[in-house]
């Protein structure tokens, strides 16, 4: 929502941007430089107007970055959810649009805060609490179920989309895989015999690949835990028809 504050700034063209507009062209510099080169002075420069035109819209950098990280998320989740997919299917479906945005827009994964706060990120939630709801759980797991998913889905996505490289923030994936994979094989194989055994997977693994490894996994779960329910609460009920137990992981 643009600011409102008591004038508008001598420089600039403040009543010709919208806070939509300067995220937007924030985005695109954020996808060619990266959160380090983000500067005011370039973003005031793509869009032709002074830096206080700017600051009429957003407070600082850091508030910037979020709104931008917000606005790739919102892509993500724009899509109508579908009433004839299974619960599984559109979270995992969910799952995978956020992943991919993510993933093309590699600086944004870790700006996306837990518990959410920005319009985007809450609508996030609130969708997968709604397919949560129509998995079968009691309505008291519904919360923790929801804010698990919530944040395997940003949490984890941040942490493969994003390593953090120490000395060299500006690291390639590849270099940065093949540095750790080098190190895990010169560990000591009695001390660390997962490490270096799996050492080769880490070098040529797919990140989407091992997203969606994890992702099956809690879907699974959720599904075994509704069924569960639904069998102790009826045992000698035939289960019906239900979307979310009968189908499958969805093609990729």
């Amino acid at each position: 929502m643009p600011r409102t504050r008591g004038r508008a700034p001598a420089e600039g063209r403040a009543d010709a941007l919208s806070q939509e507009v300067v995220v937007g062209a924030a985005i695109a510099l954020l996808d060619e430089l990266g959160e380090r080169g983000l500067t005011f002075r370039l973003l005031a420069e793509q869009l032709q107007t002074g830096t206080g035109a700017l600051y009429w819209h957003v407070s600082n950098k850091d508030e910037l970055v979020a709104l931008a990280a917000d606005q790739v998320l919102g892509h993500a989740v724009a899509a109508d959810l579908d009433p004839a997919q299974s619960a599984r299917t559109a979270l995992r479906k969910l799952a995978i649009a956020v992943f991919d945005a993510f993933d093309q827009h590699p600086w944004a994964a870790p700006h996306v805060s837990a518990p959410p706060t920005l319009t985007n990120a809450l609508r996030l939630l609130d969708r997968i609490g709604t397919l949560v709801a129509r998995v079968g759980l009691p309505a008291e797991q519904h919360f923790a179920v929801s804010t698990v998913i919530s944040y395997y889905i940003t949490g984890v996505g941040a942490q493969i989309i994003t390593p953090r490289v120490p000395l060299d923030a500006t690291m390639e994936r590849d270099a940065y895989l093949a540095q750790t994979a080098e190190r895990w094989q010169n560990l000591d194989p009695a001390d660390y015999p997962f490490l270096t055994r799996t050492a080769k997977d880490l070098r040529h693994h797919a990140d989407r690949d091992q997203f969606i490894t994890g992702l099956d996994m809690l879907l699974r779960g959720l599904n075994t835990s509704a069924n569960t329910g639904r069998d102790a609460a009826c045992p000698h009920v035939l289960r019906g028809d239900s979307r979310v137990d009968q189908d499958g992981p969805p093609p990729q």
